[in-house]
């Protein structure tokens, strides 16, 4: 396939709030012209299912196996993309018949790369034939077949945005349940990894203290106190020395280090456990970043956004602050990747997964 395509990107990721959606004109290289985006809350009952699905996850050794819970959710979560595809295309005015291929990432269960093995629900197959919509997914499994970590995607669509950009080297920092950055100067090979968790610690937190699903605009982390020592303990976990490629599951890391404390000191000190494990990623970076953008649900927490500030030594930016859609950048990624997909063009490198070379990769589900 040549030319440009048009094409919708999904994502739902670790911190399970929701399924962006987003449309994009691209070439699948440096032609990209974002449409209308759109973000779904996660209904309650599939979040019920999901978290089902993760302890029932746990033992799996076959990415393709569906034991207990995990069929019926995969169902549901398949189910839940294609009414976000449906309510996407309504907002915008367009039929299936204007979309080209959607790029379904799924949602990960379970990413255990030191034993090849990372776990996506949902069914290409059914997205395609409930959207009569060609599909590409399953963007991972080619990647581990050659030595990759599975992760993280979306450095190839970051590439493309930092074109936009007069400053170098830029580093993208996405603040999921997971923080992931890509390390951008010009042409020269990416760099990327996992640095540790983003939100998925403090919204664990919220949870299990509160009763709430996330600290709402930081006020739970500005209210309390670091505890310095604690803090330092836990930057001592293994993860931080290991140099990239390298990525994580959600579950990782735990809150229990935080337990005999307060909740709004718990809250601080998670906080800035992420925003200190992304200081400590820049001794992995090939040299200082001039600028960091910011982008992912992370962004909106001012305490996360203010402990960032004040122990990185370049300007931290929201994606809006440089004219970029902080929620949608992960679904534009997807659709951005889909088309490379359909051209065979590459979607990992060994910068960024550990890759043997790069190599490209997603599933074609035809729609009819």
């Amino acid at each position: 396939m040549s030319g440009t395509v048009t094409a919708i990107g999904l994502m739902s990721g670790t911190s399970m709030d929701g399924i962006d959606a987003a449309i994009l004109e691209t070439d699948g290289n440096g032609k990209v012209t974002a449409g209308l985006s759109r973000s779904i809350p996660c209904p309650g009952d599939l979040k019920e299912h999901l978290w089902r699905a993760v302890a029932a996850a746990s033992d799996l050794d076959d990415r393709l196996a569906r034991p207990g819970p995990l069929r019926e959710t995969e169902r549901a979560v398949t189910a839940a993309h294609a009414e976000a595809v449906a309510g996407l295309l309504s907002e915008a005015g367009l039929t299936a018949a204007d979309v080209d291929v959607i790029g379904f990432h799924g949602q990960t269960i379970l990413h255990r790369p030191e034993q090849g093995l990372t776990v996506q629900l949902g069914d290409g197959a059914e997205l395609a034939r409930s959207t009569g919509i060609d599909v590409v997914s399953d963007f991972r499994a080619n990647d581990m077949a050659h030595g990759g970590e599975g992760a993280p995607f979306a450095p190839v669509y970051h590439r493309a945005l930092a074109r936009r950009l007069d400053v170098a080297p830029v580093v993208f920092l996405n603040l999921g349940g997971v923080a992931n950055v890509t390390w951008i100067d010009g042409e020269e090979p990416l760099i990327a990894f996992d640095t540790g968790p983003a939100n998925g610690l403090i919204d664990q937190w919220m949870a299990a203290r509160t009763g709430k699903s996330m600290d709402e605009g930081g006020a739970m982390a500005a209210s309390g106190k670091v505890d310095p020592e604690l803090l330092s303990r836990m930057l001592e976990h293994s993860y931080f020395l290991h140099k990239p490629p390298k990525s994580l599951d959600r579950f990782d890391f735990s809150i229990d280090p935080v337990q005999g404390l307060a909740d709004a000191d718990g809250a601080a000190t998670l906080t800035a456990f992420t925003a200190a494990s992304v200081a400590m990623a820049t001794a992995h970076l090939p040299a200082p970043p001039q600028l960091w953008i910011a982008c992912g649900g992370g962004r909106h927490n001012p305490a996360l956004m203010n402990e960032l500030g004040s122990r990185l030594d370049a300007p931290v930016k929201s994606a809006e602050d440089v004219g970029m859609r902080g929620d949608a950048i992960e679904a534009e990624a997807f659709a951005y990747m889909a088309a490379r997909s359909l051209k065979g063009l590459p979607l990992s490198f060994p910068g960024t997964t550990g890759v043997s070379e790069p190599v490209t990769g997603g599933v074609l589900h035809r729609a009819g």
